[in-house]
C-alpha cells in the first residue's frame, strides 16, 4: 500500500515538471511565435528604392517644340506614363503653355539632339536684350511681328520665367531644321545656327550658368557640323548687321578662348 502511494506521489510531481516546462517553454517564446502573427520569410533580395532621393512630382509647362518624348528624356520619366498620368489621348492636342505632371521626375536635363545636315556653316550668338524671357515668350513676341514662331534656334535661360539658369531649351525651329529668323545680314538665317542668351548684355553680365551651358553647346555643334571657332560670330561681329548684339559687355575673349 506504501510503495504504491509512493509510486503515485511521484507520478503526480513528475507530471507537475512536464507542466511547468511546457508553461516555461511558452513564456519564454513570446507573442511573436503565435502562428497568426509569423511572418513569412523573403523570398528573395531586400526591396530596394527604385527611384533615388533627388526624385520628385514636379509640373512641366509645355515649351515651343517640346513633345512628350523630348520631355520624358528631360526627366527620364516613359512615354507611357506621361501620357496615362496627364490622359493625354493624342499627342498632336498638347498645347504651348499646357502643363504637364511628370511623376518622379529626375534632375532635369538638357536635351539636344543633332540632325544629319550640310546647310550649317556659321553660329551666331545673341541676346535678347531683356531681363527675362524664355523660348515661350520669344516665341509669342516673333509671331506678333508676323514670325512663323521663334525665330531662334535655341534659347539659354537666365532663371526666369520659370526656368533654370542655364537651362538649353531647344526650339522648333532646330528641331524642324527649318531656317532661322535671328540675322538677316551674310544670309545667316539660312546657314547660322542661332542661339539666344536671356538678358541684355549691354547692361549685365552673362551668368555663370549661361556661359557653361553655352560653351557645352557650342562645342558639340561645333564637333557635329565641323564648324571651326573663327565662324563662331556675335550678331554684331556679321558684315551688315547694324546691332551691338549680344552686348558690349559680353565676355568674348573669354568665350572664344575656351572653344576648339
Amino acid at each position: 500500500m506504501k510503495n504504491r502511494t509512493n509510486y503515485i506521489v511521484l507520478s503526480l510531481k513528475m507530471l507537475l515538471v512536464s507542466l511547468a516546462a511546457v508553461l516555461l517553454a511558452s513564456c519564454s517564446a513570446g507573442p511573436s511565435m503565435r502562428p497568426s502573427v509569423i511572418s513569412p520569410p523573403p523570398s528573395g533580395p531586400e526591396p530596394i528604392n527604385i527611384f533615388p532621393m533627388d526624385r520628385a512630382a514636379i509640373y512641366h509647362t509645355i515649351a515651343p517644340g517640346e513633345t512628350l518624348w523630348r520631355i520624358s528624356k528631360m526627366y527620364d520619366v516613359d512615354v507611357e506614363t506621361l501620357r496615362r498620368v496627364n490622359r493625354v489621348r493624342d499627342v498632336r492636342d498638347l498645347e504651348i503653355g499646357q502643363r504637364l505632371y511628370i511623376p518622379e521626375a529626375s534632375r532635369r536635363k538638357d536635351v539636344i539632339t543633332f540632325y544629319p545636315s550640310k546647310k550649317w556653316k556659321y553660329i551666331i550668338i545673341h541676346h535678347s536684350a531683356t531681363d527675362s524671357g524664355n523660348s515661350e515668350f520669344f516665341d509669342g513676341a516673333h509671331k506678333n511681328r508676323g514670325w512663323q514662331g521663334i525665330g531662334y534656334d535655341f534659347v539659354i535661360d537666365n532663371g526666369t520665367y520659370g526656368k533654370d539658369d542655364g537651362q538649353i531649351e531647344t526650339t522648333p525651329r532646330w528641331i524642324k531644321q527649318l531656317d532661322g529668323a535671328h540675322c538677316k545680314a551674310g544670309g545667316m538665317n539660312e546657314k547660322g545656327i542661332g542661339i539666344c542668351l536671356v538678358g541684355n548684355f549691354s547692361e549685365d553680365q552673362v551668368t555663370a550658368k549661361q556661359m557653361r551651358s553655352l560653351t557645352m553647346l557650342v562645342r558639340k555643334l561645333q564637333e557635329y557640323y565641323n564648324i571651326p571657332s573663327n565662324r563662331v560670330l556675335g550678331h554684331s561681329h556679321v558684315p551688315g548687321a547694324n546691332t551691338e548684339c549680344p552686348g558690349t559687355k559680353f565676355p568674348w575673349k573669354n568665350f572664344k578662348s575656351s572653344l576648339k
